[in-house]
């Protein structure tokens, strides 16, 4: 069964890694197309979304990634709170990173269309923001947890 899920994981992973390559080739793609074809105002367009498929495909490849170091490769557990803490913290940070800037672009393609359209980007920048501070929340309550534990430990 073992063998199966790393199996499994390790396929996952390579699939969702060229899924990733080709989506910053579909964004250089539509650019390089709308900068050679189109007006410059297309061109401006294509940017924003070449940048928002690249910070995409950057953090599915770092999922892939993620998923290829600790199911395949090590595959042995976390021997310690401060080693899942520093993988799961890599990992969340990534998706955070991915939010903020997908926001970000939202509200550079809505500027000038009214407030109405704003609310999805906002609402992406809120959920960015509710993510770090539940990663301090997390970070802060590993840290004691921790502390605890090696206390215990030295008591004993």
């Amino acid at each position: 069964m073992h063998i199966l899920a790393r199996t499994t994981f390790a396929a996952a992973s390579i699939l969702l890694m060229l899924l990733a390559v080709l989506l910053v080739g579909f964004g250089l793609s539509d650019l390089v197309t709308q900068l050679f074809h189109r007006s410059w105002q297309s061109a401006q367009t294509a940017v924003v979304h070449a940048i928002s498929y690249v910070v995409i495909a950057l953090a599915v490849f770092d999922v892939a990634k993620y998923f290829m170091e600790e199911e395949v490769i090590l595959s042995r557990g976390k021997h310690t709170l401060a080693e899942a803490r520093v993988s799961l913290t890599k990992f969340i940070t990534s998706i955070i990173i991915a939010v903020f800037v997908e926001g970000l672009v939202g509200v550079f393609e809505t500027r000038g269309e009214g407030a109405a359209t704003v609310v999805y980007p906002a609402a992406l920048l809120l959920v960015a923001t509710l993510m770090v501070l539940s990663l301090g929340i997390y970070l802060k309550l590993s840290v004691q947890a921790e502390g605890e534990k090696k206390k215990e430990q030295l008591e004993d």
